[in-house]
C-alpha cells in the first residue's frame, strides 16, 4: 500500500525516491512536501537489486538492475524520471565466454565521482564492470576478476556479490570496492591493479579472525567532508577508516548490536553516518526488536537512536545492505525500506520519521536524490 504523506513546517526540495523490491521498482516523488507514488511498479516480474540516480548531466538518468527469471538480468535506463525505460538490444552486462561465468544479478550501480559518463556495476558472481556511455554498455574490469585470491572467494549467505563501489572526486583512478565474502579491495591506478584492504577488520566466523581476505563486508559509506574517511558495516562489527580503507578501527561501542547490513553517510555533514543494527546473524530482526536507525555525529565515538515516528512495538523488519540511503537535500532526507515491505523517510537528518509505504514486496534497495 502506497500512502500520500506530507511533511509540515519544512521548506523542502523536490525529491525522487526509488524503491527496488523483489517484485518490481516503485517510484515516488516529493513536491512541495507531499509524496506521491506512481500507480504501478515498473519491471513487476523482476527483482530489482540495484538502482542509481545519475544527476551529473543536465538530464537525470535512472539506472535499474533487473533480474528477470526468464530473460536473464540486465541494466535498464530512463531519461524521463522513470516514466519510460530503455532496454539495451544486447545484455548491458555479460561475462565474456572465456571466464566460464554467467551473470546472476547486478548488485550495484555507481556513477563515477570524477568521470561524467562513467558508471560502474558490481555483480554476482563478484566482478566489477565499467561503462563509458552512462550505463548503456559495460565491460569487465579484468584485473580484479583475475586477482590472485580470486579462486579462494566463497559466497556468503546472500551470494558472492560485489555490492559496494566508491570512487573519489579528487582522483579518477582511485576506487574502493567490497565483496561478500572476500572483503575490501582498492585500486589507485584506475583498476589496473588491486590490493586487499582489510587490516583491522575481524571475521569472528573464521578460524583465523584476521585474514588478509575472506571478510564478509556488508556495506561501506564515504564521509561527505573527508573522502578518505569510510564507515563499514561488517558481518559483526562496525568500523571506520581514516586512510581510504588501508586500515580500519572498531567503532561499534554504544550500539545495541554490531551485526547489520546497511550503512549510509550524511550528504553534507562530516563525521555523520547511519546504521540499522540487527540482533544477530542467527536472529535477523532489528536489535531489541525495535525499529531504530542509529546515527553518529562524531565519526563513531558515540551513537544515538533515531526512532521518533517509527513503530514503538515489537518490530521484525530487517533492513538490507542497500535499503538505507540519504538524498542530497539540506536538511538531508534519510530513507530506509525493510523486508516487511515498509518504507520510511525523514526530512530532518533522521530526527523524525514518517511511513511512506507498507505492504510492498520485500525491499531490496532504496535510492533518493533532489531533482530540480
Amino acid at each position: 500500500m502506497l500512502e500520500k504523506r506530507h511533511f509540515g513546517g519544512i521548506d523542502m526540495a523536490d525529491v525522487l525516491l526509488t524503491v527496488g523490491t523483489r517484485k518490481g521498482l516503485f517510484i515516488g516523488r516529493r513536491r512541495g512536501g507531499a509524496w506521491k507514488f506512481d500507480e504501478s511498479p515498473y519491471f513487476n516480474t523482476q527483482a530489482v537489486y540495484s538502482v542509481a540516480i545519475d544527476t551529473r548531466a543536465g538530464t537525470p538518468r535512472l539506472l535499474a538492475g533487473g533480474d528477470n527469471a526468464h530473460w536473464g538480468p540486465s541494466v535498464f535506463h530512463s531519461d524521463d524520471l522513470g516514466r519510460t525505460w530503455t532496454k539495451p538490444a544486447q545484455p548491458a552486462v555479460k561475462f565474456p565466454k572465456d571466464t566460464g561465468a554467467s551473470l546472476e544479478r547486478v548488485w550495484q550501480l555507481h556513477p563515477a565521482a570524477a568521470e561524467p559518463d562513467v558508471v560502474y556495476a558490481g555483480t554476482e558472481p563478484a566482478a566489477l564492470y565499467r561503462s563509458e556511455d552512462r550505463g548503456e554498455s559495460f565491460s569487465l574490469v579484468r584485473p580484479l576478476w583475475e586477482h590472485p585470491t580470486r579462486d579462494k572467494w566463497v559466497p556468503g549467505g546472500g551470494g558472492e556479490g560485489l555490492h559496494t563501489v566508491l570512487t573519489d572526486k579528487r582522483d579518477r583512478k582511485a576506487m574502493t570496492v567490497a565483496v561478500s565474502t572476500a572483503g575490501v579491495f582498492r585500486t589507485r591506478d584506475g583498476g589496473a591493479s588491486w590490493e586487499t584492504s582489510n587490516s583491522g577488520l575481524s571475521a569472528v566466523f573464521l578460524p583465523d579472525p584476521d585474514p588478509e581476505f575472506g571478510q564478509c563486508v556488508h556495506k561501506i559509506a564515504q564521509d561527505a567532508v573527508t573522502p578518505d574517511r569510510l564507515y563499514l558495516q561488517n558481518h559483526w562489527g562496525v568500523y571506520r577508516s581514516d586512510d581510504a580503507g588501508a586500515h580500519w578501527t572498531d567503532i561499534g561501542a554504544g550500539l545495541p548490536s554490531t551485526f547489520g547490513f546497511a550503512a549510509a553517510a550524511h550528504p553534507h555533514r562530516g563525521d555523520t553516518a547511519y546504521v540499522f543494527p540487527i540482533t544477530a546473524d542467527s536472529d535477523r530482526v532489528p536489535a531489541d526488536r525495535r525499529c531504530r536507525v542509529f546515527r553518529t555525529a562524531d565519526a563513531g565515538k558515540s551513537w544515538e537512536p533515531l526512532a521518533e515516528g517509527l513503530p514503538g512495538e515489537d518490530h521484525y523488519g530487517t533492513v538490507l545492505r542497500d535499503a538505507l540511503c540519504t538524498d542530497d537535500a539540506d536538511p538531508a532526507g534519510v530513507y530506509f525500506g525493510n523486508r516487511n515491505g515498509e518504507v520510511y523517510a525523514s526530512a530532518d537528518d533522521g530526527d523524525s520519521w514518517q511511513r511512506l509505504a507498507c505492504q510492498l514486496p520485500d525491499v531490496l534497495c532504496v535510492r533518493a536524490a533532489v531533482i530540480a
